[in-house]
């Protein structure tokens, strides 16, 4: 499988291609050399449900339950561990050196990011998955790729928690993702804006699967 069709398979819409572009950097070099396009599908994909499988499991997108429900949050909560821990790098590196824009985009991120998680361990009491570990490579240490790597994980929260709204039978918890959901459209609209891309693409978001969006987390090698 080549660098190219690994990344076409997690920038179907071609986002991270453009914020890197933006960004000045070179797209045959950033084929080669950004660990988006490294680590291998199907590696990382086996790696990611062998972590997830006696927690996450398959959502049901049939079967709704209060079970199910759970399985959904830990699925976000995932999520929210791997954007929080590479939002935490980042700055701990102050990758974006001199850009205070970024600075600032990166500083409110890290603390929203924190606080999901906060609110999704609270909400899941016991049943709360544990933090995996993670590699970012140098997306937390090179400001461009840094950029690129944020806008490709924001686009993907945000269709991410679209791809789950159905899948939901309480209440509260639907309101409960609906207002993390909002602020993380908030940030990919922040960030592709920073990036030079359009910040509202289309009228409207693409919902994503659960396969899917595992697929796309797990091409990058981030998780350990």
């Amino acid at each position: 499988m080549s660098n190219l069709l690994k990344l076409d398979v997690i920038d179907a819409d071609g986002a991270v291609r453009e914020a890197a572009e933006a960004a000045g950097i070179d797209r045959s070099d950033f084929l080669k050399k950004s660990v988006l396009a490294g680590g291998g599908l199907l590696a990382g994909s086996a790696i990611f449900t062998q972590y997830l499988s006696s927690a996450e499991a398959a959502i049901s997108t049939t079967r709704l339950s209060k079970g199910n429900d759970v399985k959904i949050l830990n699925f976000a909560l995932t999520l929210e561990f791997l954007e929080a821990a590479f939002y935490r790098q980042a700055v701990a590196n102050a990758v974006f050196g001199t850009d205070t824009v970024l600075e600032k985009f990166t500083v409110t991120v890290l603390q929203h990011e924190t606080t999901h998680v906060k609110f999704l361990k609270k909400a899941l009491g016991s049943k709360a998955i544990k933090s995996p570990k993670f590699d970012f490579g140098d997306t937390v240490t090179d400001k461009a790729k840094f950029a690129a790597t944020a806008q490709l994980l924001e686009d993907t929260g945000v269709t991410a928690y679209l791809g789950q709204v159905a899948n939901i039978s309480q209440a509260g918890v639907l309101a409960s993702a609906g207002t993390i959901a909002t602020v993380e459209a908030r940030h990919a609209a922040w960030i592709r804006f920073i990036n030079g891309a359009v910040p509202a693409p289309a009228a409207f978001d693409k919902r994503k699967t659960e396969k899917s969006i595992l697929s796309a987390v797990t091409a990058t090698g981030f998780i350990q």
